[in-house]
């Protein structure tokens, strides 16, 4: 089949099924920036997205003929299946530990001061946290999990995904806070 610049979703999938190689590449350069945003959010530094990444552009080609059209979308389906990836590459690194269920760290908090940050000083931070508190922090305040699907996702109890969101975002605010008072100090 002759690829256009302008193919088709579907046609583009259809040729990556035939495992043609301009077609992944294609499908690849389409959505990296994406997902590689993705993989970031998992990831401590961009060599270890990368890995990601690629792991979970091969789970799509390799996948690709279980993809259903019918029950969603073709960027839906990629993009679970790049948050699992991540998720799996950071289990496999044995940095994934959650901490147990701590009753004392579920006060919501205050956060006026993210508003005024640029968003990449926010993912740097966020990076800086733990693999565990960095995936469920990106599972429910990026994509919109509740901490019953996390616990599904991740293995773990309801308990320990709310526990684990509330240290990460005690730890952002920490971080925030002492980002703050170094930039208070610097204009006096």
């Amino acid at each position: 089949m002759q690829l256009t610049y302008k193919q088709s979703e579907q046609e583009l999938i259809e040729a990556c099924l035939k495992s043609d190689r301009i077609a992944q590449k294609r499908l690849y350069e389409q959505h990296y920036g994406k997902y590689m945003g993705v993989c970031l959010r998992y990831a401590s530094c961009s060599d270890e997205a990368m890995v990601m990444l690629n792991n979970g552009f091969f789970k799509i080609f390799t996948s690709l003929h279980k993809f259903d059209s019918t029950n969603g979308n073709f960027e839906g389906w990629m993009y679970r299946i790049m948050v699992r990836t991540a998720i799996d590459y950071l289990r496999s690194e044995s940095r994934f530990q959650f901490s147990e269920v701590d009753n004392n760290v579920y006060a919501e908090d205050s956060y006026s001061i993210i508003a005024d940050m640029e968003a990449e000083d926010i993912i740097k931070l966020v990076n800086q946290l733990s693999p565990a508190y960095r995936t469920v922090f990106n599972l429910f305040v990026v994509e919109g999990h509740t901490h019953t699907e996390i616990a599904e996702i991740l293995g773990i109890s309801d308990g320990t995904s709310k526990s684990n969101l509330a240290k990460a975002k005690a730890k952002l605010q920490s971080m925030i806070t002492k980002q703050e008072t170094i930039k208070s100090k610097t204009y006096e």
